[in-house]
Order: structure tokens, then sequence, then C-alpha cells
């Protein structure tokens, strides 16, 4: 017994197909060159009327923004979308009893928004979305005929009068019944009504954490808990904010308004590690003086004790080692190691562990005799205590 191709007939409002065809190239006025386009139909399975756009990608936010567009020039939703097996619509098509189609999160959330149901073409199965697969034929070969390298605003202009006064009012040859008529007479009304909520735009991606607990979505990159790293992450991307999910838990949220290339958390990187991704002087300074104006301005002498060399991971190793005691310790230590011109971690160090700190400075305010040197020697003590082994981040 060969193939048997059963019609189906559809209510009014009940089922709508959506498909791409190749459009050739067309003018794009933003690069100034003619690009490679796509034609999206939307074909009403009672009326046959139809929405037709051309564009550029197949994206998923195209893909979702041409619903959009199209549900709002027809007035309505259908019930039932039938989608072809597009990498937008369907990431793993199945069918029978084994399993069932995977949609994309994204035309999931859309779908939950407007109220309709999803239902992909099988698998090597044209034929079930017959009347679109006419629809796209039919506008390549009526009206996309001769455009070439045309200016794609005027395109989409000429395409929408062509759908309303020329397609949709042809006697349709399997109907007998003009489109339009048919739309506007039976199954406008049989449609969903449009949502009094505007659908935000929500694409989902998945990304792999990288070594340095980020993701990479659309030239930005968004921290995760560190505990992430070479795992698969879920991205939930709308216009304004990015939410991370790990096994459907989210796990971090971001701003995408951001200036810099980076949103980081410092919750999301390893104890003692997020402070040192900070390496402006400005930062440092400010975390100082949070301890005491001793130690701010000891802070500020140990950036400007070297006038080659930077002393930014001296400086972060001090103040997160002060940060662990008291102000008024802290801070006697800032003053001890500034008398005596020492401006390593080390010696810092030595004060607090010996105790030095708890003792008065020389009432003399002479100075030892190598303060009278150059300006940015160092005394031999900070050398030995460098040699004795630094314990820097």
């Amino acid at each position: 017994m060969g193939h048997v191709a059963i019609p189906v007939d559809t209510e009014a409002g009940e089922v709508a197909q959506v498909d791409f065809g190749y459009a050739g190239k067309l003018w794009d006025p933003v690069v100034k060159m003619p690009r490679k386009a796509w034609v999206f139909v939307m074909v009403l399975g009672y009326s046959r009327h139809q929405y037709s756009e051309v564009v550029f990608d197949q994206r998923t936010v195209t893909w979702l923004a041409l619903h959009q567009r199209a549900f709002a020039r027809l007035g309505g939703v259908p019930r039932v979308i039938v989608p072809d097996n597009l990498k937008a619509a369907v990431i793993r098509a199945a069918f029978g009893v084994s399993g069932l189609p995977e949609l994309n999160r994204s035309y999931r959330e859309l779908a939950r928004h407007y109220g309709f149901r999803v239902d992909p073409t099988p698998p090597r199965s044209p034929e079930k979305k017959g009347k679109v697969e006419s629809g796209v034929k039919d506008v390549k070969n009526n009206f996309l005929r001769g455009r070439q390298d045309q200016d794609i605003a005027e395109v989409n202009r000429e395409l929408d009068r062509w759908v309303q006064e020329i397609a949709g009012n042809r006697v349709h040859g399997t109907t007998g019944r003009r489109p339009v008529e048919v739309f506007l007479a039976e199954e406008l009304v049989a449609l969903l009504p449009l949502p009094q909520k505007r659908f935000e735009p929500v694409v989902w991606k998945q990304a792999t954490v990288h070594a340095d607990s980020h993701v990479h979505f659309e030239r930005r990159l968004y921290s995760v808990p560190w505990r992430l790293i070479n795992r698969e992450v879920w991205l939930r991307a709308t216009q304004n904010s990015i939410a991370i999910y790990a096994d459907d838990e989210r796990v971090a949220t971001h701003s995408r308004n951001g200036k810099n290339q980076r949103s980081t958390n410092d919750d999301h990187l390893p104890t003692g590690r997020a402070d040192l991704r900070h390496r402006s002087r400005s930062y440092w300074e400010e975390r100082a003086e949070r301890i005491s104006a001793d130690v701010g301005a000891f802070v500020r002498e140990v950036f400007d004790s070297d006038d080659v060399l930077l002393q930014l991971r001296a400086v972060q190793a001090i103040v997160t080692y002060l940060e662990k005691f008291s102000e008024a310790r802290a801070s006697a230590a800032a003053r001890r190691a500034s008398f005596y011109g020492s401006y390593s971690y080390q010696a810092i160090k030595n004060i607090l562990v010996r105790a030095l700190d708890l003792e008065p400075l020389p009432t003399s305010k002479a100075k030892p005799t190598w303060a009278d040197g150059p300006r940015f020697a160092r005394d031999i003590s900070s050398l030995f205590d460098a040699e004795a082994g630094h314990e820097r981040h």
C-alpha cells in the first residue's frame, strides 16, 4: 500500500502553519550592502489568509518577534501553531509514542504568554505543513521575483500590500473562496484575543562556565558561582536582565545594562580571590581609609614608594591583612611601618605578629639615618624580610 496523504480540515481560528523560505539577496540599509534574506510566512489553516515578512536572519529573537508582529497584524492568535523543525522552534524533533518534541525554551515562553499550543511538524513529513509550503512558494514565485537587491523596508511594505490586496483576494484553489473575505467574516472572531500585557522577549541559551567563573552572552561576561566551572548552564536573557540556571535552580542574576564588558558578583568567586580582581589604586585607597585614616595614609605611601614598580600586590596583601585586626592595632602597625619606611607586607605582618604595634614609637622626631636617603629607597631590613619569604597573593 502506497503512502496516503490525509487532508486535514481545521476549524476557524484553530491552526496556523509557519515556515521560512529563502528570499534571495536584498539591500540592507544598515550595512549598506546586499544580504541573504528569508521570508517568514504564517498561514491560517481555515481561511488561508497569511502574514508574510522578509528578514535577514533566523535567530531565535527574530523568530519570536515575527510571531508577535504576525499576531498583531492578524488581530488575534491561533490556538495551535505548526512550525517546521526550525532550530529556533524545535531543538530535537521526535514523533510518536516514544517521545515528544523538545521545544526551544524561548518559544515555550512566547506560547505561554499568547496562549497557543505548539505542534511541530514530524521529521521528513513536509506534507504535514502543505498550506504554508504553498504560501512560501507563492510569495517566492509571484511576489519576490525580480526584486533582488531592493531595499528590504520597501519590499516589506509592498509585501504587506500584496498579501492583503492580491493574494488575499484570489480565489483559493482548494477552498474556492477568497482568503481575506473568509478571514474577516469567519476566522478573525474565532482567534484568541491578544494579551493586554506586552510580551517581553526572552532568549534562552546554553553556555559553559569558563575557568574564570563567567559565562559569555552577546559580547559580555557574567559571573556564576565558581563551583560551576566547566558545567553547562542555561541563560535566560531579557532586554534588561540575565538569569543563570543550573539544574533548573537560579544561581545568578545580572543587569544587562552595565557599561563594562564584565559583570561580576564577588560572592561568586572563591574566598580570598574576589578582592584581587580590583586593580584600581582608588579602590584600595578607599578600602584602606575604611579601616582608618592612618592606614589610608600608609597605603598611599606604599603606592608612592617605588616610581617604577607597581605596588598593587603589596597593597592588596597589606589591606586584606590589616582588615583582620582592630582599628587600633591596624592603625598602630601602619604608623610604625610608616615611621621606619617599611612598605612591605612582610614588615606589616612582623609588626603585628611580634606585637610591636603595642610598643610606643621613639619619642625623638629624628628619623633613622637612612631616612635622608633617596625618596624611594628602602631600609635594608625590608630586603631581608622579603628574602624571608613573600606571602603575597
